[in-house]
C-alpha cells in the first residue's frame, strides 16, 4: 500500500503537470508571436511542424510557451496592424511567414527579435545587411525564391517544348514579386520565350489574368512568390486546370492541392529550422549573431494525376529529375 508521503508527492506531481498557463506566473514564460499573410488553415500544416520541433526543444504550448497567432486571411493591408499589435504585447520574438509579414514586422519594431520562417531574399528585400551578418533585429531563413525564378522557366519550357508565351502571375506589392518578374524576363530571353506579365491585386483579378492568358493564347503559366498567390493558391490551381494551362508554381502545396508541378526548397522544413532560431535567441543568442540559413535542397514535385487532366505527358527527362510524383 502506497505510504501517505507517497501519495502527497505523486498528488503534488500530478497537479504541476495539469496546472493551467493562466495559473502561472505568465509573466515568466516566453511569448512568441506568429504573423502571416495566410489564414489560419492554409498554415495548420506548417504550424504543427514548428510546434512539433518547440516540443523537441523542450517548449510545449500553453505550458512553457505561449504563441499569439496573427493571421491576415489574405489581406496583406491587414498585416501592418497586425504586427503592431504584437510589438505593443511584447513579444519576446515574432516568428514571420513570408516577406509581407516580414517587412511588416520590421516597420513595426526594431527592438523585438523577428525570425524569418521564410523569406524570398532578405537582402534584395532589405531585411538583412546580409545572410553572414544580418546586422539588426531579423534573422531566419532564406528560400531563395527569386534566383530559382529561372531554373523553374526552364524546368516549364523542358515540360512543355511548344510553349513560346509564358503568362506570369503576380502580385506587385512588396519587392521579391517584382524581382522575380525581372529573373523571369531575363531568363526568358534567353530561352526565346515571351512572358505575358498579369498582376493580381484582388480576388477577382485571378479570373481576369486566366481569360487574358487564354486570349492571349499563353502556352504555359509561371506563379511567382508572394502572400497573395500563397493564399489564393486553390483558385490559381482550379482556374489552371479548367483552362488547360500547364503551370509551374513556386511551391509544392500548389502541387499537392491539385496544381501540376513545382520547384521550391522544402518549406516544413524551413519552419522546423524556425525553431530552432527561437530556441537560440530564447537561450540568449542576439539576431545580429545568428547568419542567415539558405536551403541545401530542392525538391521537383509533379502531378500525373493532373497532368492528366490537361491532357499532358510530362517528357522522360522531366520525370526522372522529379523528387516526388503525386499519382
Amino acid at each position: 500500500m502506497m505510504s501517505k508521503l507517497a501519495c502527497y508527492t505523486l498528488c503534488a506531481l500530478l497537479c504541476v503537470d495539469s496546472y493551467p498557463v493562466e495559473a502561472q506566473d505568465s509573466k515568466n514564460i516566453p511569448r512568441l508571436g506568429f504573423l502571416s499573410a495566410n489564414a489560419a488553415q492554409n498554415d495548420s500544416d506548417r504550424l504543427a511542424v514548428f510546434r512539433e520541433a518547440l516540443r523537441e526543444l523542450g517548449y510545449i504550448e500553453a505550458k512553457n510557451i505561449l504563441i499569439e497567432y496573427r493571421f491576415a486571411d489574405g489581406k496583406l493591408d491587414r498585416l501592418p496592424e497586425l504586427a503592431t499589435a504584437l510589438a505593443r504585447l511584447n513579444v519576446n520574438i515574432i516568428v514571420t511567414a513570408g516577406n509581407e509579414a516580414v517587412q511588416a514586422a520590421k516597420n513595426a519594431t526594431q527592438t523585438i527579435p523577428i525570425v524569418m520562417a521564410f523569406s524570398g531574399d532578405p537582402v534584395r528585400a532589405g531585411f538583412v545587411a546580409s545572410l553572414a551578418r544580418p546586422g539588426g533585429n531579423i534573422t531566419g531563413l532564406s528560400r531563395i525564391n527569386v534566383e530559382l525564378t529561372a531554373k523553374r522557366l526552364e524546368l516549364l519550357k523542358e515540360t512543355v517544348p511548344s510553349a513560346t508565351r509564358i503568362a506570369v502571375l503576380f502580385n506587385p506589392e512588396g519587392r521579391v514579386p517584382l524581382l522575380a518578374l525581372k529573373e523571369a524576363q531575363a531568363a526568358a530571353q534567353k530561352l526565346g520565350l515571351q512572358i505575358q506579365a498579369l498582376e493580381m491585386q484582388a480576388p477577382q483579378d485571378i479570373e481576369n489574368a486566366f481569360r487574358s492568358a487564354v486570349r492571349e493564347r499563353a502556352g504555359a503559366v509561371l506563379t511567382l512568390p508572394g502572400g497573395f498567390t500563397g493564399f489564393y493558391r486553390t483558385r490559381i490551381v482550379n482556374l489552371a486546370a479548367k483552362s488547360r494551362l500547364p503551370a509551374m508554381y513556386n511551391n509544392a502545396r500548389f502541387v499537392e492541392d491539385g496544381g501540376l508541378m513545382s520547384y521550391a526548397s522544402d518549406q516544413r522544413e524551413e519552419f522546423r529550422r524556425a525553431a530552432v532560431y527561437v530556441d537560440k535567441i530564447l537561450k540568449g543568442a542576439r539576431p545580429t549573431e545568428l547568419p542567415v540559413e539558405q536551403p541545401t535542397k530542392f525538391e521537383l514535385v509533379i502531378n500525373l494525376k493532373s497532368a492528366k487532366q490537361i491532357g499532358l505527358t510530362i517528357p522522360p527527362n522531366v520525370l526522372a529529375r522529379a523528387d516526388r510524383v503525386i499519382k
